[in-house]
């Protein structure tokens, strides 16, 4: 079932000559998760702020064709109840945390003062979120202290316990470590299974190819693949256009030119190395 439809959108920022998005045409569907990718400034953010609806809510400039969410044109909706549908998750957590909360109990559960919620309520979801994102140990700490990695963990609960049907994150591992990346990455499943819907823009295109269901590549502006991860994250030429591949798939570029042939272009870690040891046993 379609969640977000783009049709033939382009979208060109206030002041600026060039679109930033063109001729954009994709739909996005309910429960799946999708990994974007391409080269910097091409599009990525803009397409996130579209999805997001802070274009063109807050981002004015000239936008053309369809933004359909849930339904609804993008123009006409109601930013406030999307912003209750739609989850946005930051490149930089630093800016994510609100700046007004001593403790990161409070930080977490800011949203669901905002709507009301009753008080034991809103104690239960933060103490349930808190443990499934790994943070029990920080309730009590001061959110502005905290390092990247944490406040990275914070303001995906303090998005989380809204309970939104989808998230839009932006770069959320690009300040951490392996290990936050990894823990980062284990949460982003967690939504997945869920049946959240997530659209991810992400460096970390091994972990992608892992988890992610279709894969976007974006170049100038414009979606020049889209499809099963894959699919998509096999064809070779896409590096032509400053897109990043698995390490897996150069690796099977690199044995073919030495005519080595696997069964099909691994994607993932587990699939390459179970077609080498395949390869080598028979």
């Amino acid at each position: 079932m379609a969640f977000i439809e783009l049709k033939d959108v382009t979208y060109t920022y206030p002041l600026m000559k060039e679109p930033a998005l063109k001729n954009i045409s994709y739909t996005f569907e309910k429960g799946k998760f999708y990994g974007i990718i391409g080269e910097n400034a091409g599009g990525k953010t803009t397409l996130c702020n579209l999805l997001r609806g802070l274009i063109p809510h807050f981002y004015k400039g000239k936008l053309r064709g369809e933004t359909i969410v849930n339904g609804e044109d993008i123009k006409k909706v109601n930013i406030d109840l999307l912003s209750t549908q739609i989850g946005y998750v930051f490149q930089n957590p630093f800016t994510q945390i609100s700046g007004v909360k001593k403790s990161v109990f409070e930080e977490i559960a800011i949203g669901l003062e905002n709507l009301g919620v009753p008080k034991q309520e809103i104690i239960d979801k933060v103490l349930n979120i808190a443990k499934l994102v790994n943070i029990e140990h920080l309730l009590q700490n001061d959110p502005n202290a905290l390092s990247g990695g944490q406040r990275q963990r914070v303001a995906f609960a303090s998005v989380i316990a809204m309970d939104m049907d989808a998230f839009v994150i932006d770069e959320p591992t690009s300040q951490l470590d392996p290990e936050g990346t990894a823990g980062i990455f284990e949460i982003i499943h967690m939504l997945k299974e869920q049946g959240k819907t997530v659209i991810l823009v992400e460096h970390k295109i091994d972990l992608l190819a892992q988890y992610a269901d279709e894969m976007l590549v974006m170049h100038k502006g414009e979606i020049i693949a889209g499809g099963p991860t894959k699919e998509v994250l096999s064809d070779i030429s896409l590096m032509e256009k400053g897109a990043m591949l698995p390490h897996t798939v150069l690796l099977n570029h690199e044995l073919n030119q030495k005519n080595i042939y696997l069964d099909h272009v691994p994607v993932t870690k587990d699939d390459c190395i179970r077609q080498l040891r395949t390869r080598m046993s028979s």
